[in-house]
């Protein structure tokens, strides 16, 4: 069992696919970053609500809108992004049963409690280490380590997909797409 929901996958990826080739961001909707990555529409939908709720996003307006960065690239952590869409989670939680050994018989020993409990700190100090760690990575470093492994077209190409699917919103009449559709 992972410690975050596969929502913390999609939103990061999704935010990868926000950023632009020179690491400014660019635009998308909900529907183009669902069929892009194969992933469910209405689950990536509620995850956007988690990111703009957050700040990490904003909504553009108009037929071609969608979302882009809220703030710059490099300033939006992998922790900002787990927090925005599972909450701070905890990845232990001490249940106190250092005083609960049978050889006690009810009656715990001073010794038993004294002073914080050795494996709590010792997954507490995990904790911030994993946090730390999550915090020093930018959305703009995972963006260039994609970037720098992928053929140098494929950037080209997400530019181009998406464009295209934006002029194809432009071209349609503004009264036959529902109202719910315009940033999915």
């Amino acid at each position: 069992m992972s410690l975050y929901s596969a929502g913390v996958e999609y939103g990061i990826h999704c935010l990868i696919f926000l950023v632009g080739n020179r690491g400014d961001t660019r635009e998308a909707s909900v529907r183009d970053l669902a069929e892009l990555q194969g992933v469910p529409l209405d689950y990536l939908a509620k995850i956007f609500t988690k990111l703009a709720k957050a700040k990490l996003v904003v909504a553009t307006e108009g037929v071609r809108g969608g979302f882009k960065l809220a703030r710059p690239s490099d300033e939006i952590s992998l922790l900002d992004i787990v927090n925005a869409i599972d909450g701070r989670k905890l990845i232990f939680d001490c249940r106190e049963i250092r005083g609960r050994c049978a050889l006690f018989e009810g009656t715990v020993p001073e010794w038993a409690l004294d002073g914080p409990c050795s494996v709590h700190g010792a997954m507490m100090n995990a904790q911030k280490r994993m946090e730390e760690a999550l915090s020093q990575q930018t959305i703009l470093d995972l963006a260039r380590k994609v970037g720098r492994k992928a053929p140098a077209e494929f950037g080209e190409q997400v530019d181009h997909w998406m464009n295209e699917r934006r002029e194809k919103k432009s071209n349609v009449n503004p009264q036959a797409i529902p109202v719910n559709d315009i940033t999915d």
